[in-house]
């Protein structure tokens, strides 16, 4: 049997971090992966992570399993924290899962399940697990346009368009914040506009949503998929703590189906722990309970919200300073776009050679379609990325 298994592409990510980790220069930079690292290049425990651990070494009496979709308590504490007031609990059905992608795909299980001639429409470019999980799964898929390149914006007009196209019943992938990989984001008016579409195409938003916190702040992050869930009959959310509790190795994630009519509710919660019963049985708790712990605690959320806020102000600053650079280097403000965007990522219109060049002349290692990890920054790199950058005629 096992002979007639056959080579699956390689992880590009996982590839860019070995060759990150056997180029032997001093100098070099990882803004590939991720994950969101410091100043000294360490992804660190957040101070309340820590504390809650501490008191749960204390309390905790037992490891027998949590329910099969976890702990309700951890279902209310990020509904309370993504869409604060807007979903009443009998509307709301709830899933944890293994980190953010578990949650999306588990969302798309629940897809196919209702509705298998759906079409998943998913922004041009986006995330790679979400196409690869897509075709995995054999569900039909369709791209509508997100990013101009030649802007570093979105294409909104594009969106628009491409997606009036879409037929009664099919869902539309949305990134809740801090797009990955381009880093640019959906403002306020535009969430509405798409919001007036999909009622009116009648389509079914799910949002993705790993970023909350690293963009405009936890509120302003939530503007969207808060406003999905006040105007949309039907709303699928699937969320990630790894990044926003720094928990990546706990794989924090959850699965949200949201629905006006309260007659689904119990149909759904049904199905999502039906899901998560052929895919893993029970899902993993430790920091499911961690991140309940410090929703649910004053302290300690104040502490973690504070925390994240240096986080997101940090990364805010290495981008103002990389633009600033640019714009001394080359004398144009082409680069103000790295500033505009949020979040971890940019893509900054790079050429795969381009990529290649400053990973040979300057050690600067970053995703083939020019993804960089702001987040992979310091003061003292940014000088090294932008000559790279100017040197390779970006």
């Amino acid at each position: 049997m096992l002979e007639n298994l056959q080579p699956q592409p390689a992880d590009k990510i996982l590839a860019l971090m070995a060759a990150y980790k056997a180029d032997p220069r001093e100098a070099k930079v990882d803004l590939g992966v991720g994950v969101y690292k410091d100043a000294t290049g360490l992804t660190p425990i957040m101070r309340a992570v820590k504390e809650a651990e501490k008191r749960l070494w204390e309390v905790e009496d037992t490891k027998s399993y949590t329910g099969l979709v976890g702990d309700v308590n951890f279902h209310h504490a990020m509904r309370d924290l993504i869409l604060g007031e807007t979903v009443a609990v009998e509307n709301f059905a709830a899933a944890a899962t293994p980190g953010g992608t578990g949650a999306i795909r588990q969302g798309l299980e629940l897809i196919g399940m209702a509705s298998p001639d759906a079409t998943v429409w998913i922004s041009a470019p986006t995330w790679p697990n979400h196409p690869s999980i897509i075709k995995y799964l054999g569900m039909n898929m369709a791209e509508y346009r997100y990013f101009d390149e030649a802007a570093r914006a979105v294409d909104f007009n594009g969106m628009l368009t491409d997606l009036s196209n879409a037929k009664p019943g099919d869902v539309v992938l949305l990134h809740g914040c801090c797009h990955n990989p381009t880093g640019a984001n959906l403002n306020a008016q535009q969430w509405q506009e798409i919001a007036d579409l999909l009622l009116a195409k009648g389509l079914i938003p799910f949002v993705d949503i790993a970023y909350q916190g690293f963009g405009d702040g936890l509120e302003a992050d939530a503007y969207g998929v808060r406003h999905l869930a006040k105007t949309q009959p039907e709303l699928l959310i699937g969320a990630s703590c790894s990044k926003n509790f720094g928990v990546y190795r706990e794989r924090v994630g959850i699965l949200m189906a949201i629905a006006q009519d309260t007659a689904k509710t119990d149909l759904n919660q049904k199905t999502l722990a039906f899901l998560n019963r052929q895919n893993f049985s029970f899902p993993p708790d430790h920091g499911a309970r961690l991140v309940t712990m410090i929703l649910t605690d004053p302290a300690l959320r104040a502490d973690w919200a504070a925390e994240l806020e240096d986080v997101r102000t940090g990364m805010l600053k290495l981008r103002q300073m990389l633009a600033t650079t640019l714009q001394k280097r080359t004398g144009s403000d082409r680069f103000g776009f790295i500033a505009d965007h949020r979040g971890m990522f940019s893509r900054i219109g790079a050429t795969p050679e381009q990529v290649e060049a400053m990973r040979v002349s300057h050690g600067i290692y970053m995703v083939g379609d020019s993804r960089m990890n702001i987040a992979g920054l310091n003061e003292a790199t940014i000088p090294t990325l932008a000559d790279a950058i100017v040197e390779a005629g970006v």
